[in-house]
Formats: structure tokens, sequence, C-alpha cells
């Protein structure tokens, strides 16, 4: 019964907020143990429930159904784990927002290097590295103001004090959600609860000593204690400092904080001996480079106020250089070794080499006070004493293997093997896999892709048609009668360049040049190199010949394919393909010295639709070779145009003023065109054919010359068009039927010339890749009466101005018809120059 009568009273005690609210005046009273007034209640309050609410805006008792007063939340029962959890993370976190506000400032980057020290200087003529002074990159990014790291957690022995602030919630009986600051006589306030005492109290401490005041007056409360805003404290950063000063850290803040604020100790001063003066005495003495290299912080404690951070200058400095994990320049502490300062830098890497190091000295009092000394870093070097000046070079091993032979080339993977008394090329090569590369097992590997399947070759075949006959039919005349005749054999030479699963036949392993490979030896004696050249086949065939080489430690043996090293005509490989009009079209692998008829015979012969005439036949070194004179002359025109170029802008400058302006604009148009008619010469893509010459009447097969054949040629043997093509200065470029007996005059009557067509200089393509003109010779009646064969073209080209000489070379017949001919280019070249 006296339980429920003192938490009735202790009720009516904490309503003085609603005071208002009662019928009668209150008389005020006085409670002993809080020095508080507190009023009477009215008996109406007894009659309903009310709970208490502890908050900064002052005691809140809520009736039920009353309406909450701003700021306050009507609830009942306790905070759940939600609740608190929603508030730590809400509330709490904004009131930890404002505790850092004006503190915590974004880390301002160094803009501007440092200047170099005289002992950096000095390093830096004498090695030519500038060496960085150990431990500055620690200070490099440090912010101009104190950034206090954010929502740290508050240690448990940190002693509270004066502006700490404490943020007290409790629910239960009651809620309290209360923030109070420890004012200058150590002591909060909370209302209707009173003072306690946290000064000196240490935070661990606080919330048992909250939890009990509150427990004294009111059961059944749970409460938290969180910390705010913590006071702030005065530290004084003097002496060799990078800017020093008075700072208003933290009171959680060490001297390693209060140091990054400060930006470290500058040029002069010292890392090794930072020192916390607090009343006149020093407290602690900081060993920057031990918490660098170490992590050692035994020298940091916290900062109290007042107290002063002094940073003296350094005593000297040491340079480590080399073969060194962090060479820098190093503060020395008297009567350190080399021992302790490799230790600071993290000792020596695996390429250091101990046997020789070398210690530059400064002795002032000498009259030549430079001197140097070489030892090895053992046990008794490690132990030497070092002075300030000195300059340490640590040499590198030399990577040199002492029992190692190497092989390399042609071969499935380069290595570098122990070396074994007695060994021999066979030991280094015990079999001939491993000569087969990686490339060549890449292409093993690839021969089943999804480039050769069915659907694929189908599509490569279509876009040889579209882009070979096509090149013939769409870029050359537009003409579909085309594509039978020039197309079909010179677009099978442009338009099939593409890669093929025919043009891959052959290629799947490099061949091996087994008649020479090398082993290169090293003379330590002299230095000299000696060549061992021997029959690779025969360390296979003859083990124990003399090809077999005896090694020595350091050999190094190479392997050659032939492509490396080109061997004769009657060593290499030879696939060749022959297409068209034969029985047994395919590819096939040749001996030495064969020729096209040996080709023909194991291809079953020519059927009998075969075009001997227009036999077509390419090599790829020939192409390469058209390729290459082909830029040549490209490179000629351009030097012809830029010389027409000055040599015109020479003449309009003799000329008057409005002779001068028309010049100059017909000079850079005919620049232009002339230049776009180079640019589209240099895209003309040579085919490598071998023009044969023979005679269109000519029928046997074995008049065809006796050319040996080489790896990759290519043998198209057509079947005999039914069309002659004609396009040019003409009225309708056509492709016409061929008649027997039919001259150039006929077809060009068929076609109809314009009345720009230079019919003087017309030329034919013939389908056996030459090139005939007027000038050629050799017929009567002119070019209008030379006889066309099936498949032949007749160009018309248009008059033009025979002003310069550069105007003659773009335009004229005869030097199109030589390039033509000594390219292997086709009709579809010159559509693409007319285009």
């Amino acid at each position: 019964m006296s339980k429920i009568n003192r938490t009735v009273l202790a009720v009516a005690l904490a309503v003085t907020s609603i005071a208002s609210h009662a019928q009668q005046a209150p008389q005020n009273q006085v409670d002993d143990r809080f020095g508080q007034e507190q009023q009477a209640m009215p008996s109406e309050i007894f009659a309903q429930p009310r709970r208490v609410s502890i908050t900064n805006a002052g005691v809140v008792g809520l009736g039920e159904g009353a309406p909450a007063p701003d700021g306050l939340v009507e609830r009942e029962g306790p905070l759940d784990a939600a609740e608190r959890g929603s508030w730590q993370q809400g509330e709490g976190a904004a009131l930890r927002q404002q505790r850092d506000g004006g503190l915590a400032r974004a880390p301002q980057g160094r803009t501007k290097r440092e200047p170099l020290s005289e002992f950096q200087k000095f390093v830096l003529e004498n090695t030519g590295t500038v060496l960085p002074v150990y431990g500055t990159e620690f200070f490099a990014n440090a912010p101009s103001t104190f950034a206090p790291i954010s929502n740290t957690p508050v240690p448990s022995e940190y002693p509270l004090g004066p502006g700490d602030q404490l943020l007290i919630r409790g629910w239960g009986t009651i809620d309290i959600d209360f923030r109070a600051t420890i004012d200058r006589n150590g002591t909060i306030n909370i209302p209707t609860i009173g003072t306690v005492v946290l000064g000196g109290v240490k935070a661990g401490d606080a919330e048992g000593l909250i939890r009990s005041a509150v427990a004294r007056l009111y059961k059944g409360v749970t409460v938290s204690v969180n910390f705010g805003q913590l006071r702030a404290i005065t530290v004084y950063v003097v002496g060799q400092a990078k800017r020093p000063g008075t700072y208003t850290v933290s009171s959680l803040s060490t001297l390693v904080n209060a140091l990054f604020a400060s930006g470290g100790p500058n040029a002069t001063g010292s890392m090794r001996r930072v020192q916390v003066k607090r009343a006149g005495k020093v407290v602690a003495e900081l060993d920057l480079y031990a918490f660098i290299a170490k992590g050692d912080k035994s020298g940091d404690i916290k900062l109290q106020d007042g107290d002063s951070i002094y940073i003296p200058a350094a005593s000297g400095y040491v340079a480590l250089t080399g073969k060194v994990n962090v060479p820098a320049i190093y503060e020395l502490k008297s009567g350190e070794s080399i021992s302790s300062v490799l230790d600071i830098a993290g000792g020596l890497p695996v390429l250091a080499d101990p046997r020789r190091a070398f210690l530059e000295r400064i002795d002032p009092s000498k009259a030549r006070p430079r001197s140097v000394e070489q030892f090895a870093l053992d046990a008794e070097g490690l132990k030497r004493g070092l002075k300030t000046g000195d300059l340490l070079n640590v040499t590198s091993i030399t990577p040199d293997f002492s029992n190692a032979v190497i092989l390399r080339g042609n071969v499935d993977q380069p290595v570098r093997a122990p070396f074994k008394d007695g060994m021999r090329v066979s030991d280094l090569i015990p079999s001939k896999e491993y000569l087969i590369t990686r490339e060549s097992v890449r292409r093993q590997n690839n021969a089943v892709s999804v480039n050769d399947s069915p659907q694929a070759r189908v599509q490569g075949q279509s876009q040889g048609q579209w882009q070979g006959q096509g090149m013939g039919q769409w870029q050359g005349l537009g003409q579909a009668g085309l594509g039978q005749g020039l197309g079909q054999v010179q677009g099978a030479g442009q338009g099939e360049q593409a890669e093929s699963i025919t043009a891959r036949i052959g290629s799947l392993i490099d061949e091996i040049n087994w008649d020479y490979a090398v082993v290169e030896r090293v003379n330590r004696q002299d230095l000299s190199v000696k060549l061992i050249p021997f029959n690779l086949g025969n360390v296979f065939s003859q083990p124990d010949g003399p090809d077999n080489i005896q090694l020595q430690p350091g050999d190094t043996v190479t392997v050659f394919s032939q492509n490396d090293v080109a061997v004769p005509m009657d060593k290499r490989r030879v696939f060749v393909r022959i297409e068209g009009e034969v029985n047994v079209p395919g590819v096939y692998q040749m001996t030495a010295g064969e020729t096209l008829q040996s080709l023909l015979a194991k291809a079953g012969g020519p059927t009998s639709n075969a075009y001997l005439f227009g036999t077509a036949f390419y090599r790829e070194e020939v192409r390469k070779e058209q390729e290459a004179n082909l830029e040549k002359a490209a490179n000629r025109l351009e030097s012809k145009l830029r010389s027409e170029q000055s040599r015109g802008l020479a003449n309009v400058r003799a000329a008057g003023s409005a002779e001068a302006q028309a010049a100059v604009s017909q000079r850079q148009a005919e620049v232009q065109i002339a230049k776009e008619t180079i640019e589209r010469f240099r895209q003309l893509k040579p085919t490598g054919r071998i023009a044969f010459g023979l005679k269109p009447a000519e029928r046997s097969f074995a008049s065809l010359p006796q050319i040996k054949l080489e790896n990759g040629d290519r043998l198209v043997i057509p079947a005999r068009p039914a069309f002659v093509h004609v396009f040019g200065a003409v009225n309708a470029e056509a492709s016409p039927l061929w008649r027997p007996n039919s001259r150039v005059k006929d077809y060009l009557e068929l076609a109809g010339v314009t009345s720009e067509a230079d019919v003087a200089n017309t030329f034919i393509m013939r389908i056996d890749g030459t090139v005939v003109s007027r000038d050629s010779g050799g017929f009567f009646g002119g070019i209008g009466g030379l006889e066309v064969m099936p498949g032949d073209s007749i160009v018309i080209p248009e008059k033009f101005d025979k002003e310069t000489a550069w105007t003659k070379f773009t335009q004229g017949t005869r030097e199109w018809a030589q390039i033509f001919a000594n390219f292997g280019l086709g009709a579809a070249a010159i559509k693409t120059l007319n285009n």
C-alpha cells in the first residue's frame, strides 16, 4: 500500500507543466530531496492516469486522449528494439553530425611540390635521382584544419568534463529524451531527477550513475546514455612544424592526430623526437619512424588542454640508394647502425647483393672531404655506425644463371632448363612434339570452328561471288553477262582473296627447317660468342652422330621454321589450288620441280568446256610485288601533282587579277580531282596474276609455260564466256554476245560512242590479263580492226584537256593501259577510277 502511495505522489509532483488546467490554484510546496518547487495537484488528475515525459522542452504529464505538445509523440509502454534503433540512426545520427559540425572539413591535398632540401640536392647531383625524405608522404595530404573522425566510439576510460554532451533516453514508467551538457561545476541537471555529478567520471561509468539517480524516484525505467558533442581542447604546436600555431582539437585527440592537423615537421624538423610538454615537463616523446614503419604507437598519448607539441630540428640525414626496399633519405639518430636504418627501410629485397655495398662519407675536416668504402653487408658490416651525410649504395645481383641452357625459336614454348653433365641437344629436345608451336596448335584447334560450317562456307562462297564476280557485274559495268566472262576470271582473282577453307589447307603446322639449327655459346674468358650450327633432322635420325652436340652451361639452342630462314625451293612444301573447268578441282600437294602440266594431270585434265585463252594463274609473291609497285606509282602521281601545282601558281602570279582569280579556281578544281583520283588509285588491289601471253587461237593446254609451282599458287581455268564488255564513253554500256571474227569497231557501232569519246585511244583488256592499245601494234587497220575474243573488255576513254603534263598522265590511255597490264588489274579497277 505504501508503494502505491509513493508512486501516486511522484506522478503528482511531476505535472508542473499542466497546472493551468487545474480548477483550483495550487499550493506551493518544497521538496527537500531536490530543492525544487512542487505544486499541489487537483483531484481530477488522480481520477485519470497520466504518463510523465522528461525532455528539453520540459516535464509533461499526458492524460489519456490528450493531444501531445509540439515535439512530443504520445505513446504507451517502453520503446521496443526497432524504435531504439530508429532513434540511434535518426536523431542520434543528426546529433553526432551536429557534434562534428564546425570541425570536420574535407582534406585538402598539397597543390605544390615541396622544395628540395640541401641534402636532397646533394644526393641528386651524385646519383641523378631525387630521393624523398622518408615519412613526408605520411603528411602529403594533411588537411589545412583539424578533421576529426566522425562516429567514433567514446572510450570507456575517457574522463568527462565541462562541455561534454550526454544524450539520455529512458522508457518504462516514464519517458526520458533529454540532452544534457556538463557545466563548469562538473554536473548536469535533469528535471524532476535533480543534479548528477559527472566531472572526472569515466565515460563507461556515466550510465550507471544516471541510472541510479533515476531509480531513486522511478522504478521500472530502462536508461540508455550516449554521447553527443564532446568538449574541445587547445594545444600548441611549436618548433620546426610545417604550420605551427594554436589548434583547437577534440578532447579525444592524440599526439599523432595533432601532428597530422599541423602538417607534420617541416623540411628541417625531426620525425624521430617529437615531444609533448605539459606543465613544463616532457611527458612523452614519439618516434614517427617507429609508427610509420612498424605501427608502434607506444609514444602516442592523449592530449590535454594546454599541452605543447614541440618538434626539434633533425640531427642529421643519411641516404639509401640502389637495391633497397624503400630508397629515400632517412633522419639519423645518434649511434644508429646500418642495420637499424635498413630495418626502417624494410630490409633488403631478394635482388640485392649483400656481398657489395658502397658507403660514401663526408668528413669536412679533411682537405678532400669525400671518401668511399666497399664492404659486405654481413653481420660485421651491418653493425657499422652511420654519420650524417652518409650515402649507402646497395648493388643488385647479376641475374646470370650458373646452370641453365635455353631452347627458343620454333618450339612448343621457350624454356630455360637446368644443365646436367653430359647434356646434349636431344636431352633438351627429347621428341619432335617439342617443335610444334603454340600457334600451330591453335590453328589445329580452330580447324573445327563456326567458320568452317556448311552455312559459313555457303556464305563465304556467296560473298566471293558477289565480291568477286559482282566486282565485275555491279562495280564494273552493271551488266549481268559480265559475270560469266570477265567477272568469272578477274573476280576469282580479286573478290575471292578473302579467307576460305581451301586457302587454309596445308597450313596447320609450321614447317621446320630440319637442315639448320644453331647453338650460341658465350666464352666467359674473352666474352666472345660462337655459333655452332647443326642438322636438326640428324639429331632424331642419328642421335649418336656429331649433330647431337654436347651442351655447356649458358648455351642457347635456336630452332628455325622455313619462314624464319628460307630454304631452297626444292625443299619447300607446295600446296597448289586448281579450280574451274578441270575434272577434279581441288588443293594438291606437289613435289619440288613440278609444273602446271603436272597439276593439270593430277586434276584429271581440262573438261570440254575449258577456255585455254582465259586461263588465269595467281601467285602471292607476285601480288606483293605488284602492291609495292602500285604504291610507288601513286607516290609518283603525288609528286607530279605537287610539281604541276607549283608551276600553275607561278603562272597565276604573272596574270591579271580577274584572270588570276579564274585561274586559281580552275587550278583548285584540277588539284581536287587529281587528289581524288590518286586516292582511288591507292585503293586498287593487285591480284598477283601472271599473264601467259598465249595466242587467242591456241587450243592445246600443252602450250602452257613450264612454270615451277610454288606454295600458294592458284590456277583458274574458266569456261568460254559468251559475252564481250563495252564501257566508257558510249551511249549504253553493255555486254553484247560474242560473235566469231567480230572486230572492235563492230562492238563500238553496237554500243554507240558519245561526242566526248576518244575513239583513237580505245584499248582492249584481254581475258588473259593483257592490255592492247593502239600503241601495241601488230594488227592491221588500227585498234578498230582488232579481233575481239570472248570475255574481252573494250574501254573507250573520254577526250581530255592536254594543257599540262599532269592531265596527260592521269587521263592518257597509254599510261593507264600500262598500269593495268603491269599490276594485273581488271575492269573493276577501271570502274573504280571512273567513279
